[in-house]
């Protein structure tokens, strides 16, 4: 561009003297004084150039430290890789499987972070987890816990599943997987072995009452309920979300017809122990409840944001209340604080987990992924609940075991909507 337009300021100079005769003095010194005005345009281009050279000489040389300074760090960390790496191998007694340690070094780094959030997955774990998001899975349908006596303890069967056919009943006690005692296993291990493909088959036995007996189930692909819903007395539907996976939303919006075909006036959704979940699936259990616009936004590192929750022009007109508790987190708390901030629901419980980042995961060549924390997101009416969690309007705490305090209070705020009293 200052090539161009220098050689336009010597056109322009060479044209201005052709066109003024010579002989007359007044002329002459009419020429002399656009001599000097063009001498001077000349010199303040290049003052500008010089300038502008210096500035941008300035800038990239401070790029430049700046990257050379990042380039040390980084030389720094993998030179310590590289001397615990040889230290290591030359002193280990045992064998290194250099898959296993590859896979270290990689949940090391992204645990290096320090985001609870964010960790790296194996193959297998990733392959885990999109078989979790989806809402299928294939396997017996038991959910497990590590148990006092060193053995495995059935938390919960899943409907449906093998484990249920069988007669098995939650409290039951697994101390073998195909004939190898538990105990000489740790819990991962043993709850690994229980994994398998469709249509295989695994013997476990369980004991009850003192008793041990072996059963054999035929693995099987599960769909998980994540949405339930009942009619209760005086026409309020109950619909219970306990996480958002891809097959959330079908059965949402099955449960929410079935309850406004029998005569649903008003809705109590509880959200307590519901971890969250896809954003997705979210924004599809949301849209039939809210008006049209955006609902939800992600602010990014870089400071743009964008909308993550739309709902289109429907819009479900009753009263509302969402019942919550320390455990409710993520996409469970989005929904709730999108029904309050919209005016759609009053919340009653405790006080929620504080879970308002978003995370993106990305698959790598190897087959394993990386989960990463990469946005806040908040209801684009409010401030972020990131580490503050979300206060009912009613704050109720279940303080006996056999009485659920907040599920009748959520039945209270209900019939005050009802009746004109909020």
């Amino acid at each position: 561009m200052l090539p161009e337009f220098l050689l336009l300021i010597v056109i322009l100079y060479v044209l201005n003297c052709r066109d003024i005769p010579p002989g007359n003095p007044k002329e002459s010194d009419d020429i002399m004084n656009k001599k000097i005005s063009l001498g001077l345009a000349l010199s303040l281009v290049a003052i500008s150039i010089a300038v502008t050279f210096i500035l941008t000489s300035f800038f990239s040389l401070q790029s430049f430290n700046k990257k050379v300074v990042d380039v040390n760090e980084k030389a720094k960390k993998y030179s310590s890789l590289q001397i615990l790496d040889t230290y290591v191998r030359d002193n280990y007694y045992g064998d290194i499987d250099e898959n296993t340690l590859n896979e270290g070094i990689l949940k090391g780094y992204v645990s290096g972070i320090d985001d609870k959030y964010s960790r790296y997955l194996t193959e297998k774990e990733y392959l885990s987890q999109q078989s979790d998001d989806s809402g299928e899975l294939v396997g017996l349908g038991l959910t497990l816990a590590q148990d006092e006596s060193g053995y495995i303890r059935i938390t919960e069967i899943i409907s449906g599943s093998p484990a249920l056919d069988s007669g098995l009943t939650e409290g039951d006690i697994i101390t073998k997987v195909e004939g190898i005692d538990v105990k000489d296993m740790s819990f991962s291990e043993a709850v690994d072995s229980m994994r398998g493909s469709e249509g295989s088959n695994i013997t476990l036995t369980v004991r009850r009452d003192g008793k041990d007996t072996d059963y054999t189930f035929t693995r099987r692909s599960i769909e998980v309920k994540s949405v339930t819903g009942e009619m209760l007395s005086g026409y309020v539907g109950y619909i219970k979300i306990s996480s958002f996976r891809k097959n959330t939303p079908e059965q949402f919006i099955e449960v929410l017809e079935r309850l406004s075909a029998n005569g649903a006036n008003a809705l109590i959704f509880d959200l307590r122990d519901n971890p969250g979940g896809l954003v997705t699936a979210l924004e599809e259990c949301l849209d039939p409840l809210l008006p049209e616009g955006a609902i939800a936004t992600a602010e990014y590192k870089d400071g743009h944001s964008e909308t993550i929750v739309y709902s289109d022009e429907s819009e479900l007109d009753m009263p509302m209340v969402v019942i919550v508790n320390e455990n409710t987190a993520s996409s469970a708390e989005l929904f709730a604080a999108s029904l309050h901030d919209f005016g759609k629901a009053q919340i009653v419980g405790t006080q929620t987990y504080g879970k308002g980042v978003m995370q993106v995961t990305s698959e790598f060549e190897d087959g394993g992924a990386v989960v990463l924390t990469v946005a806040e997101v908040k209801t684009a009416l409010s401030d972020t609940y990131n580490k503050i969690g979300i206060s009912p309007d009613f704050p109720v705490e279940n303080e006996e075991a056999d009485v659920d305090a907040q599920y009748f209070k959520a039945l209270e705020v209900i019939q005050m909507l009802l009746n004109g009293e909020m």
